[in-house]
């Protein structure tokens, strides 16, 4: 067994665990390292930088889970996921980040204080230039705080924690698995995350998400929900750009796309109305491009595979894009060796396994087509 973390951490999550494994075992070994008293551990959406899954919470208190995606999503403070990152540097404590003043974070607040909570260390684990997940460490009032070994450890091992994350997205779901909810689920929400109203449709993929007890118990695997709802909010007043989207799977593996938006109200001195949501299963369209990045598909690669699910030829595509058919070939052979493909409809296939049943896979099964 290799003697020091970086080692040790890339021997293990290069055998791709389950989100839950990897989470589990990460937090036990990095904890003999940098030791904390409370974590959160959690899967990103590359594109939005919403959480998604895996997530793992430790030493939390009970009812936190809203109220900690809403300061990520809506207060101005140090050390946002987002700000991280974009850093050159995605990791950093919250007494460097406040010049030894703490009491400046809004966070430590109204949040760690509370909890006997002292210092925190947050990163974001990058690879390829894309984040793929982020933790949240905390130590205890009276502990040691977090120093530069600590940032400097939790930096190395970063790109091979967003390796593993990524690698989560390309496994492929069960042939036994539990087939999803059909159709897709609304809620409306208000913008301090409070429930206001849902259909049949949203509790079915909301009991997928989070469980049976989704609503009582608001477990952390509803993050991605919360956060999605905020973010929303955020956009509506001009705190916040980018789509209020975010692309998770379910224990299952099958893939969930939650989107919100803040409907307008009618009437005289009308305001902002509910954030509304919905949730369904994803489209190809919705996680073709995450899919890309997963598997590590270059643009160019990444175009060629998109020409290919229209169906095009060779020489089609060389057409399209200014290269010449060899030029294509090549770049379709590369993608075929990364995806672990060895045909065209198999490619296509493999992009968007989660979302069709086994037949496509069936020989001859005319699957090119069939997804635009």
């Amino acid at each position: 067994m290799p003697g020091n973390p970086e080692d040790l951490v890339a021997s293990h999550v290069r055998s791709s665990p389950t989100g839950e494994e990897l989470w589990s075992w990460v937090s036990e070994n990095l904890r003999r390292f940098v030791p904390f008293d409370g974590a959160g551990w959690f899967g990103i959406d590359p594109s939005t930088l919403l959480a998604n899954c895996p997530i793992r919470v430790e030493n939390i208190e009970q009812g936190h889970c809203e109220s900690y995606w809403e300061r990520e999503c809506k207060v101005d403070d140090v050390l946002l996921f987002r700000d991280l990152a974009r850093a050159p540097v995605p990791v950093g404590t919250l007494y460097a980040a406040t010049g030894n003043r703490p009491e400046l974070s809004p966070r430590y607040r109204e949040y760690l204080a509370p909890q006997n909570f002292d210092d925190e260390l947050r990163a974001t684990f990058r690879i390829g230039g894309k984040s793929w997940g982020a933790i949240d460490l905390y130590r205890q009032r009276g502990r040691n705080r977090f120093d530069e070994k600590d940032v400097a450890l939790v930096s190395r091992i970063g790109s091979a924690i967003a390796g593993a994350l990524r690698g989560l997205a390309t496994q492929e779901r069960s042939r036994e698995a539990t087939p999803p909810p059909e159709g897709i689920g609304t809620a409306l929400f208000d913008h301090s995350g409070g429930l206001l109203s849902f259909d049949e449709q949203a509790d079915r993929w909301f009991t997928e998400i989070g469980g049976p007890q989704w609503m009582e118990r608001r477990p952390p695997s509803m993050s991605g929900v919360w956060a999605t709802v905020f973010r929303a909010a955020n956009v509506h007043i001009g705190r916040d750009r980018g789509p209020s989207t975010v692309r998770l799977r379910t224990k299952d593996r099958h893939w969930v796309t939650v989107s919100a938006s803040v409907l307008r109200s009618v009437g005289y001195a009308a305001g902002p109305g509910p954030v509304a949501l919905s949730v369904s299963r994803s489209l190809g369209w919705d996680i073709a491009p995450l899919l890309a990045d997963a598997f590590g598909l270059t643009p160019r690669e990444q175009e060629i595979c998109e020409a290919t699910a229209r169906g095009l030829s060779n020489q089609e595509i060389a057409a399209e894009v200014g290269l010449s058919a060899h030029t294509v070939r090549d770049h379709l052979k590369a993608v075929f060796a990364k995806m672990g493909v060895t045909s065209r409809g198999e490619l296509v296939a493999r992009m968007f396994s989660d979302l069709y049943e086994p037949r496509i896979m069936a020989p001859g099964a005319d699957v090119v087509h069939a997804y635009f």
